[in-house]
């Protein structure tokens, strides 16, 4: 099987080419390389350990980019015994960027919603790259508020460039769309669980990201808006990315350091793609403690440590009151 390579993983790419040259010789019975094979794995485990120590705000954009990197229904299938979505938002149609609905989590409903930017070519331009119009955000609206009227738990998967930026959104109200979701979740009377399972960009990550608790896998990033972007804006070009993903502070360290999520899940070595399933039961394990300490607190309680939760983020300076006279 193929495997693709960032460029700062280009060492990794030539070790395990001479791997694979090695495995056919060994499969061709010419000689025993199992030794051989053995040292040269090492050398992949060490050289990767090097590789992934340390990364710059830019690789982890790029490995949140990773084209083999699980998706939200990769997630939902692997760890729910059952899964039934359900399409619409009852007002224009649906929304293929965003899929949602009932789950169930070793004999827990819960409601799962996230964006699914689609595996391959013809299923990346079937779900427009996760990037939602007004209606996938309204059916995400209309599940929570169906989540909240059974009593169960919403879970949201967030990966999403932004929202579709395109004059059809904008005309169908995208931005009323997601700022109606933020009104509504900081009122939902179930838990909420929020979790960056890859880009997190700008109001399109918001309009499902307003939760009790929010968390980012290690090699993801939340941002206003994305480094090429904030390059063009600053730069008029692209080009000064890396410099722009350094300014953000965008990874998740960062995010947790200023107080904007509540923690971070750590990714198999290389990151989530190198180690799916253990991912996928990383994340399980996570979401199911984490409703554990939600599920039993008073409704009215957890909406008002919700809305303290974002009234305190940020910083901010009074000026004092300016003299009568305006001088």
């Amino acid at each position: 099987m193929a495997m693709t390579f960032m460029d700062f993983e280009k060492p990794l790419e030539a070790l395990y080419e001479q791997l694979e040259k090695l495995r056919e010789v060994g499969e061709k019975g010419e000689l025993d390389v199992t030794q051989m094979m053995r040292e040269l794995e090492s050398k992949i485990k060490a050289k990767r350990k090097e590789i992934y120590t340390g990364l710059s705000g830019w690789q982890k954009v790029q490995l949140s980019r990773h084209p083999e990197r699980p998706y939200t229904l990769y997630y939902v299938t692997t760890i729910c015994k059952k899964f039934i979505e359900l399409h619409g938002d009852r007002y224009a149609g649906d929304d293929h960027a965003i899929v949602g609905g009932l789950a169930n989590l070793d004999g827990q409903t819960v409601m799962i919603i996230g964006h699914q930017k689609g595996v391959n070519t013809k299923m990346r331009q079937y779900r427009n790259f996760g990037m939602a119009n007004p209606e996938g955000y309204r059916k995400a609206l209309r599940l929570m508020k169906m989540a909240e009227r059974f009593g169960f738990p919403v879970v949201t998967l967030i990966d999403t460039p932004g929202a579709f930026p395109g004059l059809e959104a904008e005309q169908r109200g995208q931005a009323e769309a997601i700022a109606r979701n933020l009104f509504e979740m900081a009122q939902l009377r179930v838990p909420i669980l929020c979790y960056v399972i890859g880009e997190g960009a700008s109001g399109g990550a918001l309009g499902i990201g307003l939760g009790d608790r929010v968390f980012m896998l290690e090699y993801t990033w939340y941002s206003v808006i994305s480094p090429e972007s904030c390059s063009s804006i600053l730069w008029h070009s692209w080009d000064y990315k890396e410099q722009a993903a350094e300014a953000l502070k965008l990874d998740a360290d960062h995010m947790l350091e200023f107080g904007l999520i509540d923690g971070i899940i750590k990714e198999p070595l290389g990151g989530a793609h190198n180690g799916p399933e253990e991912m996928a039961k990383s994340l399980k394990k996570h979401i199911k403690a984490e409703l554990e300490k939600l599920n039993p607190m008073d409704p009215d309680q957890r909406i008002i440590e919700r809305i303290d939760k974002y009234s305190k983020m940020g910083h901010y300076r009074e000026l004092p009151p300016a003299p009568a006279n305006g001088k």
